[in-house]
């Protein structure tokens, strides 16, 4: 379907890619995985056509159509979700406009023996064959399902795209590209933005698909649940492996085994060859072999060594003090926004050394209790701190307290302590800051960068709680391995709030499931919890539960044996069209809020990139608080129901 030959792409000194080449056949599942910087994105966009390489071909046929998903793309702001998604149908409505006016030139014309009257109709017959084999109505359901599988619901598809923060348009581009049914679908990261129920229904759509798919991400179970092959991008080469993910982990460590082999041989018959040429130089009885050795070790195609393997690396936190036994206690726990309700009467006891997740749609209060445990926002009820309980908290704002001053091997100097100093540039290498990365200063860093190193100086703080808010969001796999056994070793107490499956197997042992306003409790791992509640994704899980029994009861009139059901219904149906009366119009409240908000975030993102501008720390403050008011607005908007 695609065949690329002899690719090449040359960016500096070293080039990108060499010689590449590889097909992507027809129902490919494929995974393209390499270490960051190793060029994911940029293959992609070759196959994509948007970037041309320097040499090479990549051939695809006339009639093969390809869908691509960027990571960062520009988003259209003058539609509705709705108007926005159907483009996705572009072909249906060219169809249908294509049919209508031959249908109408057919009535207007009246030489019905013609033979240019009869290839009119054999036109506007065929296109109308084609019209009703896509259905129209088939297009509008699908997008709906489509649509709601990603997270959306009814009431949002009359909203103005511009209402929606960027997880959620990203989401929307997502969406068109599904509907739109290319031939082959590239991926960049698509999960990013995701919680876990979304991923799990785009699992299922794209392993039901006949589409092939070559995609980049950086989620373990999503890749293992879709591919069947993998490509490796590694010293400027491809290698293809016929396996799924985690088979290829296995045999790529075999691979670089052979390697490392192969170079201390090479490397010792370099030693060898130079110590003759350098013993022998001079003398003239040898002066035909040592020509002879020098021709060899010029000869010689140097070995290279894929990246050094860190996923072995194993980070131990620091000693600290013994906690009280139950680190946090919730009592009855409410938090409200005005009348808008985000969860009530929270009841929950985590004991020490316990490793819990925190699990839910988008908008259900996970960050927002975390919020309520450090304090940082008011609430109804009591929560109690145990004794002794030293707080490692880490969400993204956690990167805007960094010192911009320092190096990045200078910011985790500073707070290491005893043997895990000679071992910093081995876990700076482990989180994707090895070689001359160490040397850059904070100031200079990417927000996903900055996030990295803050999670970095969080694993090495000596603490007894961990809270992790979405961990994950910017670590490669083998950054994903070290942290996740450096927290399975923590001998302290975890809260996760995490939306990736694979970071949570193994990891914890209870699981929070928000839902509705209420908070339950299950016991065993993330898959436990689905097992358990017979469901294949967190969005059935959640489905399942009851509605909350509000002991309602029927009223019989005992002289005239008449039910007085129907009056109270009435009653309920005023009441609850007044309670939505109140939500619609605090929703246009929060929308005009979220819109202001927004637009002065955009202001400051374009300010904080100019160079002039990256160590303005009142800048940095305002950014930090107008991203929480956001959060904030976004919490409560999406807590409407």
């Amino acid at each position: 379907m695609i065949s690329v030959e002899g690719l090449k792409v040359e960016f500096g000194i070293k080039p990108l890619f060499t010689d590449v080449s590889f097909v992507v056949n027809d129902r490919d599942r494929i995974a393209l995985v390499g270490k960051n910087g190793a060029g994911k994105s940029t293959m992609l966009k070759i196959l994509a056509g948007i970037q041309q390489p320097s040499s090479g071909t990549v051939s695809v046929p006339n009639d093969t159509s390809i869908g691509y998903l960027p990571q960062v793309m520009v988003l259209q702001n003058d539609t509705t979700l709705r108007e926005e998604t159907r483009k996705a149908f572009a072909d249906v409505d060219r169809i249908k406009e294509n049919v209508t006016r031959l249908q109408r030139e057919m009535e207007s014309r009246t030489d019905y023996e013609t033979d240019s009257y009869m290839q009119l109709v054999d036109r506007y017959t065929m296109e109308h064959e084609r019209y009703m084999m896509m259905n129209e109505d088939d297009c509008e359901a699908e997008m709906e399902r489509t649509l709601m599988g990603l997270g959306f619901k009814r009431t949002d598809f009359d909203r103005p795209t511009s209402e929606f923060s960027g997880g959620w348009r990203m989401r929307i581009e997502l969406a068109k590209l599904l509907l739109h049914h290319h031939d082959v679908i590239l991926l960049d990261e698509p999960t990013n933005h995701l919680d876990i129920e979304s991923i799990q229904w785009l699992e299922q759509f794209l392993s039901q698909s006949s589409q092939a798919v070559v995609l980049v991400s950086h989620d373990r179970a999503f890749i293992n649940n879709i591919t069947n092959r993998t490509l490796e991008i590694s010293c400027s080469h491809v290698i293809d492996y016929k396996v799924k993910y985690d088979e290829y982990v296995v045999l790529r460590k075999e691979r670089r085994e052979q390697q490392l082999r192969a170079y201390e041989n090479q490397q010792k018959e370099i030693a060898d060859t130079k110590a003759f040429i350098e013993r022998f130089r001079y003398q003239a009885t040898k002066a035909v072999q040592v020509q002879q050795r020098i021709r060899q070790l010029e000869k010689i195609v140097p070995i290279e060594i894929d990246e050094v393997d860190t996923s072995a690396l194993r980070l131990k936190f620091p000693p600290c003090l013994r906690s009280g036994d139950y680190p946090i206690i919730c009592d009855e726990v409410t938090k409200t926004y005005g009348e808008h309700n985000v969860f009530h009467n929270v009841n929950l006891t985590i004991k020490r050394g316990e490793k819990v997740a925190f699990v839910g749609r988008n908008g259900e209060g996970k960050s927002t209790l975390v919020k309520c445990i450090m304090s940082e926002i008011p609430f109804e009820g009591n929560l109690k701190i145990g004794h002794n309980v030293q707080i490692g908290y880490f969400a993204q704002n956690q990167a805007q307290l960094l010192d911009e001053s320092l190096t990045v091997f200078q910011t985790i100097d500073n707070i290491a302590r005893g043997d895990i100093r000679l071992r910093i540039n081995d876990i700076l290498g482990a989180f994707m800051f090895g070689g001359e990365a160490s040397e850059k200063y904070v100031k200079f860093l990417s927000g996903g960068e900055r996030s990295r190193l803050a999670m970095i100086r969080l694993l090495l703080e000596p603490v007894n709680f961990l809270i992790l808010d979405e961990p994950t969001n910017h670590l490669d796999m083998v950054s994903k391995d070290v942290l996740k056994d450096a927290i399975r070793a923590f001998d302290g107490t975890v809260i996760v709030v995490s939306h990736d499956r694979e970071f949570l197997d193994g990891l914890v042992d209870k699981i929070y499931e928000f839902s509705g306003g209420t908070v339950r409790e299950h016991i065993g791992g993330i898959y436990d919890y689905l097992r358990t509640k017979n469901a294949a994704t967190i969005n059935e899980a959640i489905s399942t539960q009851q509605p909350a029994n509000n002991n309602a009861e029927t009223h019989i009139d005992k002289k005239n044996n008449v039910t007085t059901q129907a009056s109270d219904n009435w009653a309920a149906r005023k009441a609850e069209q007044k309670r939505a009366n109140k939500i619609n119009k605090r929703r246009k409240e929060l929308e005009e809020k979220i819109e202001n908000v927004e637009k002065r975030k955009a202001e400051l993102d374009q300010l904080l990139m100019q160079v002039e501008n990256a160590a303005n720390m009142q800048m940095v403050n305002e950014y930090t608080k107008i991203q929480a008011e956001l959060e904030k607005l976004e919490d409560e908007y999406f807590s409407l129901e």
